[in-house]
């Protein structure tokens, strides 16, 4: 029997899972390189650290205004294909520029594509979860992210390689699953053009209803996700990018470019197995299950700004757990907390907290990269350990 949605809630979240797939395939694959590509065109580890984190800060703080829009305008779909469509367009042009400032604008380029669709999306995607379960849901989403963002890297080290660390045929090969991304999209929006009827068609309890409807008139957000966003604000700014790790990586001599991106890919699989594991805990534990992602972000400096091979790539593959968390069980923490009338603000809201955060971070550990890692190492702890403080203070109701 077919869904009044037009499709079952799981088989959506599997197939906006291939389209994450195939984007992560795009973008991921281009981020593996990020630092050591900027490097190659003068960049210092401020550079790097600056330009990542003001990447992250654009793929975040633009969304405290495609958050709202996409709630006044309910044209979720249209801001998530407009989303793709900057991104898989931008990537393959930044393998063709020679200039680093050209670099730099496309890397950021590419993050505002992040900005404009996620609060859209990640609509979409709550609305099917509310049946699936939050975690879960999620959880498979995030997962099937990382299986794009486990091919997108080792295709561009193949090409790599293939081609004497040459960025532009390595980063010119993601044209293809980006034409993909657009062409499902398009596809999924014509089966399934009112995904809210995956939440509606639940009878909701009339209480939960009538705080939806206040909250979406007079536009006020949750008091506890206000304390959510301080949390996953402060665990973001304690978290190093991977253009940083990178840098790393390549600067002293333990990893060649072309073999970074093996590595990302291997974080990247860690990524999807930790939002499994931390997804279903929260379907049981609820938000006590986010107690290991500051300890994890903690632990990512200590170890991956070694001097040993072997310990670095603990410490990348500790970074992609951390990940994981925060790019699945976070979002899924939202659902719980905001009702559907303004879930896109939140998610724009907490987004813009998570920039300004990234920003800072990307700052931090680069400036600190260059005067002193053990100082670096401290800051980071000392972060992460009022991150959690946040975190126990808080009450999320149980999914």
């Amino acid at each position: 029997m077919t869904h009044p949605a037009g499709m079952r809630p799981w088989r959506f979240v599997i197939w906006f899972g291939a389209v994450s797939l195939l984007a992560d395939f795009v973008y991921e694959g281009a981020r593996s390189i990020t630092g050591p590509l900027l490097a190659s065109l003068g960049a210092s580890a401020l550079v790097v650290g600056v330009v990542t984190g003001a990447g992250e800060a654009v793929a975040l703080g633009l969304r405290l205004f495609s958050g709202p829009l996409a709630d006044r305008t309910g044209r979720f779909w249209g801001w998530t294909i407009g989303g793709y469509t900057l991104t898989v367009v931008t990537v393959p042009l930044l393998g063709l520029t020679g200039v680093l400032w050209v670099a730099c604008a496309l890397v950021i380029a590419e993050r505002v594509g992040k900005a404009v669709r996620s609060p859209a999306k990640d609509t979409l995607l709550s609305y099917a979860t509310a049946v699936t379960g939050r975690g879960r849901g999620f959880a498979v989403h995030e997962a099937m992210d990382q299986i794009g963002a486990l091919i997108g890297p080792l295709t561009v080290a193949g090409m790599l390689a293939l081609t004497g660390d040459h960025y532009a045929p390595a980063l010119g090969v993601l044209a293809a699953p980006g034409v993909a991304v657009l062409a499902l999209l398009v596809w999924l929006r014509r089966r399934v053009p009112k995904p809210a009827m995956y939440e509606t068609v639940m009878a909701p309890d009339p209480v939960a209803g009538a705080e939806d409807a206040e909250t979406a008139v007079n536009g006020r957000l949750p008091g506890e996700f206000w304390r959510y966003a301080a949390f996953t604000a402060t665990t973001t700014a304690g978290l190093a990018t991977f253009g940083v790790l990178s840098f790393h990586l390549v600067e002293r001599g333990l990893l060649t470019p072309s073999w970074v991106p093996v590595l990302y890919a291997a974080a990247m699989a860690v990524d999807g197995v930790a939002a499994l594991v931390t997804g279903w805990a929260y379907d049981r534990l609820g938000s006590r299950a986010l107690v290991v992602l500051p300890l994890l972000a903690a632990a990512v400096p200590a170890l991956a700004f070694t001097r040993t091979l072997a310990v670095v790539v603990i410490g990348s593959l500790v970074w992609g757990a951390a990940m994981g968390i925060q790019e699945s069980t976070l979002r899924a923490t939202v659902a719980d907390l905001v009702p559907p009338g303004r879930r896109a603000t939140a998610y724009g809201v907490l987004a813009g907290a998570v920039g300004a955060a990234s920003l800072v971070g990307g700052t931090l550990v680069g400036g600190l990269y260059n005067s002193s890692i053990p100082l670096l190492i401290t800051v980071v702890a000392a972060i992460q350990v009022a991150a959690l403080a946040l975190l126990l203070t808080m009450q999320v109701p149980r999914p």
